[in-house]
This record gives structure tokens, C-alpha cells and sequence, in this order.
């Protein structure tokens, strides 16, 4: 057995504590800012901890300005990709996975080769495309763009989950009389617990992050996501800092408790083994 020298452990840990503190500190600094008065949060020098702590920020965000309806349409938008994404991508992972046909390994490959294609490149022909479809400016048709961007590296994901299933569970289950639907939702699907929270996961996490497609594709302020709303409070001759902050930190705490929620179902998925012993 090698015993790691105490040096390396130091390293590791050095390393650890500077991302740790990589990430918290903007955090944290976000969060002071946001309990500042208008007047000290620009003040110069700027203070670390605010010298009298104040919500005004985030009483005015919930109650002058469109915050909450900003909030409702990023959990709408947010929350219907994340289900579209992994519902289809559910069922075309295992297509991909379980069934030979013409073509599979190229339709794979251009799936994952859609991701290398810049966003910003396909925000006109999508405009495009919703305004004949008379969905523009729409919650649907910015449900169905972020879901066609999430979803290819989401059917990538899950067939590397379902990959790991053996086919021998599929033919136990045939031979008992299941359908091959019936195997997808009731067989396979708890088997990939993990891929399919961490699908959920990211398709969420890049919608409710998402400004580009909300800025291009949504012109009614009452249909404007909390990203794109946020951007309102910056004006030409005044930024509102303190209620910038706490809107940021609302937004932020949101994808935080859902990762925290969904955690342990993570974890219980890694555990959970396909054949029972």
C-alpha cells in the first residue's frame, strides 16, 4: 500500500481551500452589497461588511418593481425545459441505445456536434421561425428554443446511463410479458437515477442562467425572465446596485436549493445496483 507524502496533502488541500474561496467570496461580497443602503454600496473606499444592514433592496424588488412575475416566468420556462429535455431524452437514449438502425452512429454524432454551434449564430433563424409559427414573444416558443439547445447534449448524457443497463434486464422483462415501454419507465429509468437528475440539473440551470435567447425572443416586459428583468434596473445615467445585488441573490439561491433537493436522490442512484444479488 503507498502512503501519500504529508506534502502532497498539503497541496491538495491548499488547492481545495483557494476554489473554495474562488467561488464564496463573489458570494459573499454579492450578498454585503445587497444589505447596503443606496448611498454606501458606492461609496469609495467600499466597505466589506455594511455598516448598518438594511433590506430595503429586497423589499422594493418584490414590491415596486415586476420581480415576482420575473420569478414566476424563469420557474415556468425554466422548470418546462428541464422536463421536456428529459422526457424526450429519456425515451431517444434508449432508442439509441437498445436499437441498431441506418444512420444511428451519424444522428448521434451531429447531436453532439449541434453543441459546438454558438448560440448567438442560431438566434435569428429561430426568430425567424417563431414569428411564422406566430410564437414569438412568447413563453412557449422560449420553452421550445432552450429546449432544442439542451436537449441534444441531453439524449448524449443519458445514453452513456443507459448504456451501463445490461440488455440481459430487457430480456427478462420481455419474457414476462413487459413492453418496451413498460421496460424504459418501470426497468431502466430507476437505473439511471443519476444521469437523469444531473440532465435535469444542467437543462434547468442553463435556462434560468439563459439572457441571449430571452433578450431576442421575448419583447413584452410581463413575459420577461428574472436574467433579462434584472438587466432593467441598470439605466443610462444610474445603476441600481443594491437591488441588482439582491435580485442576484435570490436568483441565485433558487438553482442552490434545487441542487441541494435533488442531491441525495444522486447519490441513492450511484448506490442502487440494476441486478440484485
Amino acid at each position: 500500500m503507498v502512503v501519500k507524502k504529508p506534502l502532497f496533502w498539503v497541496f491538495v488541500y491548499t488547492a481545495l481551500i483557494f476554489m473554495l474561496l474562488f467561488n464564496l467570496i463573489p458570494f459573499f461580497w454579492m450578498t454585503s452589497s445587497s444589505l447596503k443602503s443606496d448611498y454606501e454600496v458606492i461609496d469609495y473606499p467600499p466597505t466589506v461588511l455594511p455598516k448598518q444592514v438594511t433590506f430595503g433592496a429586497y423589499t422594493r424588488m418584490w414590491t415596486q418593481e415586476q420581480f415576482f412575475q420575473y420569478f414566476l416566468n424563469s420557474i415556468t420556462v425554466s422548470s418546462s425545459t428541464a422536463f421536456l429535455s428529459s422526457l424526450v431524452g429519456v425515451f431517444a437514449a434508449y432508442g439509441f441505445s437498445r436499437f441498431i438502425f441506418r444512420g444511428r452512429t451519424s444522428l448521434i454524432t451531429i447531436f453532439l456536434g449541434s453543441q459546438l454551434i454558438p448560440g448567438v449564430l442560431l438566434v435569428g433563424p429561430y426568430f425567424k421561425m417563431l414569428s411564422y409559427v406566430d410564437l414569438y414573444d412568447t413563453l412557449t416558443g422560449l420553452i421550445l428554443s432552450q429546449t432544442t439547445i439542451t436537449l441534444p447534449f441531453s439524449i448524449w448524457m443519458l445514453k452513456g446511463y443507459v448504456d451501463t443497463v445490461p440488455d440481459e434486464i430487457d430480456q427478462a422483462a420481455m419474457v414476462d410479458g413487459a413492453s418496451r415501454l413498460r421496460i424504459c419507465l418501470t426497468v431502466v429509468l430507476p437505473n439511471i437515477l443519476p444521469g437523469l437528475v444531473a440532465t435535469v440539473i444542467f437543462a434547468f440551470l442553463l435556462s434560468w442562467g439563459d439572457l441571449l435567447w430571452a433578450l431576442c425572443l421575448i419583447s413584452d416586459q410581463t413575459k420577461q425572465t428574472m436574467t433579462l428583468g434584472i438587466t432593467q434596473l441598470v439605466g443610462q445615467f444610474r445603476v441600481q446596485w443594491s437591488e441588482i445585488m439582491a435580485a442576484t441573490v435570490m436568483v441565485t439561491i433558487v438553482p442552490a436549493t434545487l441542487y441541494l433537493i435533488l442531491q441525495r436522490y444522486l447519490i441513492k442512484g450511484f448506490t442502487e445496483g440494476a441486478v440484485k444479488q
